[in-house]
């Protein structure tokens, strides 16, 4: 990873826009909807680090390098982070390929090599990201601490939110129906309860592009990692950073751990596992075993 993605809350926020022309107005375009407040400058008082006291960030758009230098020179001893646009070296951020659904947004970037690359994934991708995404998102948010104190465990809320993004309540946040969505997730969380955990077995021989969909999304949501020795890196990177690692355990210990309702990947290089199947599916343990794509 050579630049590190990071989204900035703009609510309350000041975005300054230095220039005229066709690349300022891309800027402004690019922050239309958003709570934040625009300030344009021009002329000298772009070259003022007054000008820029206490922005969040700061985009220059002219063909004069002097003045684009001079500007964002102004703009970092406020120290406000600045873009300047199409020149790279002067940049302490590079802007990327945007998808705007409200609470949902998600982000192309190339570091500045190719932004044309970065427009044409922007486009592949936002097909795939329905409009009303946003609106699920702002119904989990408004609901996040009432699921934090009814769900206190991580494994247990993760478990009810996995359920509730593809139930009635998504859907109806969907749908445009907020209110009804509300109701229906604080039902949905009322009646939930422990739940059994489980045990997935993955072959993590690689390479990664071998996985099924299914398997693919079950690393996804694994709390525990269970590890053969020499799986494949790039299939450990598609489970969850903040998931627990650990090498091959006993069966008694597999056990353990779905009895806490946790979902445990088993991560699989050899043959043991098949007796440990058989020891899971004997304690009555809930075991799958998801085969790689032919």
């Amino acid at each position: 990873m050579h630049a590190f993605p990071a989204f900035f809350p703009l609510a309350g926020k000041t975005v300054v826009i230095v220039g005229a022309g066709e690349p300022a107005e891309a800027k402004v375009r690019l922050f239309a909807g958003s709570p934040a407040v625009i300030l344009r400058l021009e002329g000298e008082a772009a070259l003022k680090p007054g000008s820029y006291e206490g922005a969040a960030l700061a985009f220059i758009a002219t063909e004069d390098d002097a003045f684009a230098q001079a500007a964002a020179g102004a703009a970092r001893a406020a120290h406000v982070p600045v873009n300047v646009v199409d020149r790279p070296a002067l940049c302490d951020f590079t802007t990327p390929a945007v998808i705007d659904r409200g609470e949902v947004v998600a982000a192309i970037g190339t570091g500045g090599a190719s932004p044309m690359l970065a427009t044409l994934l922007r486009h592949d991708i936002e097909a795939r990201v329905p409009e009303g995404a946003g609106k699920v998102a702002a119904l989990f948010a408004g609901l996040q601490d009432e699921v934090r104190k009814a769900l206190p465990e991580p494994h247990r809320r993760r478990a009810f939110l996995r359920a509730a993004l593809t139930g009635p309540a998504a859907e109806a946040a969907m749908a445009g129906e907020q209110g009804e969505a509300v109701r229906l997730l604080r039902e949905a969380l009322g009646r939930d309860g422990p739940t059994a955990g489980s045990v997935l077995f993955i072959d993590a021989r690689g390479p990664a592009d071998r996985l099924t969909l299914r398997a693919a999304r079950a690393l996804a949501s694994a709390d525990v990692l269970v590890c053969d020795e020499g799986a494949d890196a790039d299939i450990l990177a598609l489970a969850r950073r903040d998931a627990e690692r650990t090498g091959p355990q006993a069966p008694g210990r597999l056990a353990e751990l779905a009895a806490r309702g946790l979902r445990v990947a088993r991560l699989i290089t050899g043959t043991a596992w098949r007796t440990e199947v058989a020891a899971l599916a004997e304690a009555q343990v809930e075991v799958e075993v998801l085969p790689i794509a032919g």
